[in-house]
This record gives C-alpha cells, sequence and structure tokens, in this order.
C-alpha cells in the first residue's frame, strides 16, 4: 500500500542523484508548505519563497543515506 501523501522512494534517489525532474518533483510536492510558510501579512513573500525553495534543493544535494 502506497501513500500518497509521500514523496516516491524512487524519486528521492533521484533527486539525491542531482536529476533536475526529481527535484522538481519534490519542490511541487513540497509547494504548498513552502507557500504557507511565507506568507507574510496574508501575503506570499516572494523573496522568502525562494529562499525556502533554495535551501531544500541545498539539503536535498547534501543528503546523504549512509549516515
Amino acid at each position: 500500500m502506497r501513500n500518497k501523501k509521500l514523496v516516491p522512494f524512487a524519486v528521492i534517489e533521484k533527486a539525491i542523484a542531482g536529476e533536475p525532474e526529481a527535484i522538481e518533483l519534490v519542490l511541487q510536492h513540497y509547494s504548498p508548505r513552502i507557500k504557507y510558510l511565507s506568507k507574510c501579512r496574508g501575503h506570499i513573500n516572494d523573496d522568502i519563497q525562494e529562499r525556502l525553495k533554495t535551501q531544500l534543493i541545498k539539503a536535498i544535494l547534501q543528503f546523504r543515506f549512509d549516515r
């Protein structure tokens, strides 16, 4: 049984390897949460939103399974 709220393991592996399509899928998955976190006084702050996306990409590329 697959949980649709999770990013598939295969996509995570590809994203960690640096595949742009997989990274985009992860960003799309977390897009609602990023938008929620980037709201300031009821409006989405584009600078905060871009910073959160950048930090997520950085974390994806630095992640290692062997830790």
